[in-house]
């Protein structure tokens, strides 16, 4: 995902979307990243190579790993792939 598309995706941030913390060379995100995108899953990825991101991630979760996922909504924040995929298909289910 380009610094252009995050940008963009941050202006269309509307309710219930999850932030989804990546980097461009960690095939978990990319996997997390392809998922929400391919099941139109609306979110927000904020890339961690831009220090304001990292800087969140870290006050977020306290560990300078990625996948992050952060729900502000529902106070929900979460490292793992698979355990990301599985919270955004429950929320997107709730919300149907």
């Amino acid at each position: 995902m380009t610094k252009i598309n995050e940008f963009l995706i941050m202006g269309l941030k509307e309710k219930n979307m999850i932030e989804i913390y990546y980097s461009d060379t960690c095939p978990y995100c990319k996997k997390v990243l392809n998922f929400l995108n391919e099941n139109n899953i609306k979110h927000i990825a904020k890339d961690v190579s831009i220090p304001e991101n990292y800087d969140k991630l870290m006050e977020l979760g306290k560990i300078s790993q990625v996948p992050f996922m952060s729900d502000p909504e529902n106070n929900v924040v979460m490292y793992e792939s698979d355990k990301i995929i599985e919270y955004a298909i429950k929320q997107r289910n709730k919300d149907v």
